[in-house]
């Protein structure tokens, strides 16, 4: 039987998923792995971790298919992420990842010097300390050996393609979500490297998602196998529903969340509120992502209620709740936040206690706060575009009372499919046309989730309140 790896680099985890020609997963395996934060606003992981972590899930994948090897592996990996590294690849810093705030001040500083709409324009990135860009300042401003000593920085992708085939390369969907790229020209942007304060022999070589390589070190028994790079996990998700027509917007929400539609040229909104990220010819990722999506309620369940429930059970109890959780409003801003307000000092609040209010309650304001930040993400996209759908991925698409606050939230039909797993079926897609190979998957809704038109009444006043608070008291962040 044929199958195909789709790898999927995650903030949390690592996933080597074995498909069909036909999308039907045949095999999965998963390591997961912290994040760290050692100093306020430091969010970082051992890069040797994850690398490890995805050698390790390939091998377990290889092993169950002994002795028949896959037709391809390809990639999909999380943007935003940072290394330094020696001249042998080795790590001479840890992964900063997209949740990373500790270059705030200098994104700050870009915004109010009005710098940041000239960068915004150029890359399609707003301003943010999630990006590279910033990341690199900081690191030449409060770390200057360490950014004087290092060879190259690059992203965890790169790292991990390093170890395979002793090259330094990014693929563009991920090149174009550093801040460092432009994206009329898909090259890093020389104005952008001199802001940084770097060279571009730094950074690695940009290539199409397309690419192919062959002869991996890790792994000599695949020297014929086609390696493709793939993209980033938001373009991969994007690309492996059947989302990519007109009228419909993917929704992921994983330990982060997302918004994203697929459009043919480059938007830059006036208001820099979403981003515009290249992924290949004719095809650019609109959207917006938030630091806050399912790791809030992983907190709260960790942190606030030291429950010792599964996440699924510890969710179920939102059921109970009314929608609108009677007037409870959770700004749900742990991790500061990006679009639309792209304030890395944002916190949370929680809103309209009173005696009445339970633990219940204050799970599902929490779910419905994501969802908020989801809907307020998506106002730029729907302002431009017809959306009349939404397809689901990411770990929450299992949870159907998550998903129907979605649904009422945007008064909108919220497809389920069988592939929740889309980043890394898009990986494998994006291989299948790297090497010409005819792609015969077709996503099978399993489920539609239809909204309440009362209930988005409930929602539509509980947004406004959302937004309200947050404006009455983001100058106290």
């Amino acid at each position: 039987m044929d199958y195909f790896i789709g790898i999927d680099i995650g903030t949390t985890s690592v996933k080597a998923i074995a498909f069909a020609a036909d999308g039907k997963v045949l095999f999965e395996q998963a390591i997961t792995y912290a994040m760290s934060h050692p100093k306020p606003d430091w969010s970082e992981q051992d890069p040797e971790e994850v690398a490890g972590s995805l050698f390790q899930c390939v091998e377990n994948v290889l092993q169950h298919f002994y002795p028949v090897q896959p037709v391809l592996l390809s990639f999909s990996a999380a943007m935003h992420s940072l290394i330094a590294v020696d001249d042998e690849g080795m790590a001479i810093s840890k992964c900063l990842i997209w949740a990373d705030n500790r270059a705030a001040a200098i994104a700050t500083a870009f915004q109010n010097e009005n710098r940041a709409s000239e960068f915004y324009h150029k890359t399609g990135v707003p301003v943010h300390a999630m990006s590279p860009f910033c990341k690199l300042i900081w690191l030449r401003e409060h770390d200057p050996l360490l950014f004087r000593n290092a060879f190259k920085f690059i992203g965890i992708k790169e790292y991990v393609f390093f170890k395979l085939f002793a090259t330094y390369v990014v693929d563009a969907s991920v090149a174009s979500a550093t801040g460092l790229m432009n994206l009329e020209t898909v090259q890093w942007d020389q104005d952008m490297l001199k802001v940084a304060g770097l060279e571009q022999n730094q950074l690695s070589r940009i290539v199409p998602v397309l690419e192919v390589f062959k002869g991996p070190a890790r792994f000599p028994r695949l020297k014929t196998v086609p390696f493709i790079i793939g993209g980033s996990d938001g373009a991969m998700a994007n690309l492996g529903t059947s989302a990519g027509g007109d009228g419909s917007l993917v929704v992921t929400i994983g330990t982060s969340s997302a918004v994203r539609v697929i459009i043919g040229k480059p938007l830059i909104d006036p208001a820099m509120r979403s981003f515009c990220y290249y992924i290949k010819h004719n095809q650019y990722l609109l959207g917006g992502a938030s630091n806050n999506g399912a790791i809030v309620l992983q907190w709260l369940r960790e942190n606030f209620f030291d429950s010792t429930e599964s996440l699924t059970d510890f969710l179920a109890h939102a059921d109970s709740v009314n929608p609108g959780s009677d007037g409870l409003v959770f700004l749900p801003y742990i991790l500061g936040e990006r679009a639309p307000v792209w304030t890395a000092s944002a916190k949370g609040l929680l809103f309209g206690l009173t005696v009445n209010h339970t633990n219940h309650h204050v799970i599902r304001a929490a779910m419905e706060a994501v969802i908020y930040c989801v809907y307020a993400m998506s106002i730029p996209i729907i302002e431009n575009r017809d959306i009349r759908l939404i397809h689901v991925t990411g770990g929450f698409a299992q949870n159907e009372v998550w998903v129907q606050i979605l649904s009422d939230v945007f008064n909108l039909p919220v497809y389920l499919s069988e592939t929740v797993e889309n980043a890394a079926w898009g990986a494998v897609q994006t291989g299948m046309e790297a090497l010409k190979l005819p792609s015969v998957g077709e996503e099978k809704n399993l489920k539609i989730i239809r909204p309440s038109s009362e209930i988005h009444f409930v929602y539509q006043q509980q947004f406004k309140k959302f937004g309200r608070l947050y404006d009455l008291v983001k100058n106290e962040f």
